[in-house]
C-alpha cells in the first residue's frame, strides 16, 4: 500500500500574504457540486463515520456561504467537508490549492504535559522551549477544538501528531474563528519557568521546515530545544530508514524502523536477515522494534519482518519481544503492528497508533475542474482483524508518554519501560482478566481489580467503559438479566459521570421487567446528558415505558 503524503498546511508553497484568487463564487460552487456528485457516485462507501445526510447538509451550508467568504475560508470549508470522513488518507491537497497560505516559523509538539515550541527559526530562538498557553487570547485547548474539523483525524492520536501545524497558519486560525480577522502576525501567550508572557510571531511564505518525523532537525537557521550533545536511539541515524544497535547491558537488540520502504543501501529482507542472524548467534534476550515514527509505505514489505520474528523462537516469547508504537504509527505500519499483534508474542509499549485497526487506505486524486484543487479520496479497505475487533487504534499493553523535559533532556521513558519490563504486576489483557474473574464468580476481587486498573496510568488507553458496556450487552442478548445488571452497575460505579453507562443500566432493568428502576436510571442519563444523543435516547425509552 502506497503511503499517502500527509499534505499539511505547514508545507504550503505560497507567495504573498492575503493573496486572492481569480476564481468566482460560481466557480467554487461548481467545484463543490462536482465533489458532492463524485463522492456519491464513486465513494459512497466512505460513509462509515458520517452519514450521507450530514455530508450533504455540510455541502449545502458551504454552498450558500461561499459568496460571503474569502478564498482561504472557502478552501477551509472544503477541508472540513472532506475531513468529516475521518480517514487520514482522505484529505484535500492543501499545498496545491490556488489560495496562498502562510505559516509561523515555529515547530509545535504536543508532549504529555502540554503543547510546547519544540523548535523555531533563529529569529525566534528566545521562545524555543516555551509552553503555549493561548493563541490570540484563546486558550490553546479551545484553539485545538476549533481547528479539529480541518484535520482528517482517525483518532485523537492522529490529531496529536498532525493538527499543530494548523495552529501556525494565520488563514486556518481565521477560517476557524480563532482570530476575528486575517492577520499576518499572531500573538502567543507562553510560559517559561512559571512566568507567562506574550510574544508576536510574523508569518512567512511557507517552505519545508527542516523537520524529520515531526521534530526540528537543527541547521544554521533553525534551533531545537533538545540538548544536541546526545541523541536518544529513536532519533539516531536519520540518514537511514532503519538501523539496529546491540545494548549489552540489557542484552537487547534495538531496531528503529521509520518507514515501510526499502532503504537505498539495504532492502528490508536483507536488513532483517542480519538482525535475526545476530540474535541467533549472540547473547540476546530481548528484541525491541521501534515504529513510533513510522508513517507507513508499502505493506507488501511487512512479510519478512513478521515471518522472521515467528521463526526466531529465541525472542518470540512473552517478555522478550517489544514493539514501541505511537502517534505517528500509521498506514502500512498499522498493518505491520496488526500482524505482529495477531501472530507474535509482542508486548506493545508507548502510545496508541494514529490509524484505526481496520481502515480505508490508498487514495485516488480527484482534481476539481475549476480550481484544479486536488482531493484525495480513499478507496481500499484494509482489514487485518475481524470487524468486532476493530477499534479507533491499536493500544499499547503498557502506556508510556514523553514529557517535555524528557525530550529536552534526551530521556526516552518508552524505551526505558521496554528494557526494564518484568511483567510481574502487569496484566497484558485487562478485559480478559476481568472477564475471567466474572466467570469464576470472584466478585469481590473483580470489584477491587476493576477499580484499581481503571485508575492505573499504565492502562490509560484501555477503553474500560466501552468494553465493560459491550460485555453487559452480550449478557443482555443472552437474557442473563441479573448478570447484565451487575456488569452495567459496575460500569456506573467506575464511570459515574457517564450518561451512557446509566442509560445501559436503565435498559437492562427495563428488559428485566423492573420499570421503576429503569425510569430512575434513564432520568439519571438525561441529567448527565440533557442535550446530547444519550439523553435523547433515554427520553425516547421513557416514552416507550410510559406507553406514550
Amino acid at each position: 500500500m502506497k503511503k499517502t503524503a500527509l499534505l499539511l498546511l505547514a508545507f504550503f508553497i505560497v507567495n504573498g500574504i492575503f493573496a486572492q484568487t481569480a476564481l468566482t463564487s460560481a466557480d467554487w460552487q461548481s467545484d463543490l457540486r462536482f465533489l458532492q456528485e463524485t463522492v456519491h457516485k464513486d465513494y459512497s462507501f466512505l460513509f462509515k463515520k458520517t452519514t450521507a445526510e450530514k455530508f450533504d447538509a455540510s455541502v449545502e451550508k458551504l454552498y450558500q456561504e461561499i459568496p460571503k467568504l474569502q478564498p482561504h475560508e472557502i478552501v477551509a470549508g472544503f477541508g472540513r467537508i472532506v475531513s468529516s470522513f475521518e480517514y487520514g488518507h482522505t484529505d484535500i491537497g492543501w499545498r496545491e490549492t490556488p489560495v496562498k497560505f502562510h505559516v509561523l516559523p515555529i515547530n509545535l509538539y504536543w508532549f504529555s504535559d502540554g503543547v510546547y515550541i519544540e523548535g523555531a527559526h533563529k529569529d525566534y530562538e528566545k521562545v524555543v522551549g516555551a509552553k503555549v498557553l493561548k493563541i490570540e487570547g484563546m486558550p490553546v485547548e479551545e484553539a485545538l477544538k476549533a481547528i479539529r474539523p480541518l484535520v482528517p483525524a482517525e483518532n485523537d492520536q492522529y490529531f496529536k501528531a498532525y493538527s499543530l501545524d494548523f495552529l501556525a497558519v494565520p488563514e486556518a486560525l481565521h477560517a476557524q474563528k480563532i482570530t476575528k480577522t486575517l492577520k499576518s502576525a499572531i500573538t502567543l501567550t507562553l510560559e517559561r519557568d512559571g512566568k507567562s508572557f506574550d510574544h508576536t510571531i510574523t508569518a512567512v511564505e511557507s517552505y519545508r521546515f527542516p523537520r524529520k518525523y515531526g521534530f526540528v532537525n537543527p541547521e544554521k537557521d533553525w534551533v531545537s530545544v533538545r540538548d544536541q550533545n546526545a541523541t536518544p536511539l529513536y532519533l539516531k541515524n536519520f540518514d537511514k530508514i532503519y538501523y539496529y544497535e546491540y545494548l549489552p547491558e540489557s542484552k537487547t537488540v534495538y531496531v528503529r524502523h521509520s518507514q515501510i520502504q526499502d532503504d537505498p543501501q539495504e532492502n528490508i529482507p536483507a536488513f532483517y536477515d542480519r538482525v535475526f542472524d545476530f540474535i541467533e548467534k549472540n547473547d540476546v534476550e530481548k528484541l525491541v522494534i521501534d515504529v513510533r515514527l513510522n508513517g507507513g509505505g508499502n505493506n507488501y514489505k511487512n512479510k519478512p519482518i513478521v515471518t522472521g520474528i515467528i521463526r526466531t523462537k529465541k525472542i518470540n516469547q512473552p517478555g522478550k519481544l517489544f514493539v514501541i508504537i505511537g502517534r505517528r504509527t500509521f498506514s502500512a505500519c498499522q498493518n505491520l503492528v496488526n500482524e505482529l499483534h495477531n501472530y507474535t508474542n509482542a508486548i506493545f509499549v508507548g502510545e496508541p497508533t494514529s490509524e484505526n485497526i481496520n481502515f480505508y487506505g490508498d487514495n485516488r486524486r480527484v482534481e476539481l475542474p475549476k480550481s484544479k484543487m486536488p482531493v484525495y479520496l480513499s478507496f481500499a479497505w484494509w482489514q487485518d482483524k475481524p470487524q468486532w475487533e476493530n477499534a479507533d487504534w491499536l493500544a499499547p499493553h503498557v502506556a508510556v508518554e514523553m514529557s517535555f523535559d524528557d525530550y529536552r533532556s534526551n530521556r526516552d521513558p518508552v524505551l526505558d519501560m521496554a528494557l526494564s519490563f518484568s511483567g510481574h504486576d502487569m496484566v497484558l489483557n485487562p478485559m480478559g482478566y476481568l472477564r475471567g474473574l466474572f466467570a469464576e464468580q470472584k466478585m469481590e476481587l473483580l470489584q477491587s481489580e476493576a477499580h484499581k486498573m481503571v485508575k492505573d496510568p499504565r492502562y490509560r488507553f484501555v477503553d474500560f467503559e466501552t468494553e465493560i458496556n459491550n460485555s453487559g450487552y452480550d449478557l443482555l442478548q443472552d437474557k442473563q438479566f441479573d448478570a447484565a445488571i451487575y456488569v452495567f452497575q459496575l460500569n456506573t460505579q467506575l464511570f459515574p459521570k457517564s450518561a451512557n453507562a446509566w442509560d445501559s443500566l436503565g435498559e437492562a432493568h427495563w428488559r428485566a421487567g423492573q420499570k421503576e428502576k429503569a425510569v430512575e436510571f434513564y432520568n439519571k442519563a438525561i441529567a448527565l446528558d440533557p442535550n446530547g444523543s444519550v439523553g435523547d435516547n433515554a427520553r425516547k425509552m421513557l416514552k416507550q415505558i410510559n406507553g406514550d
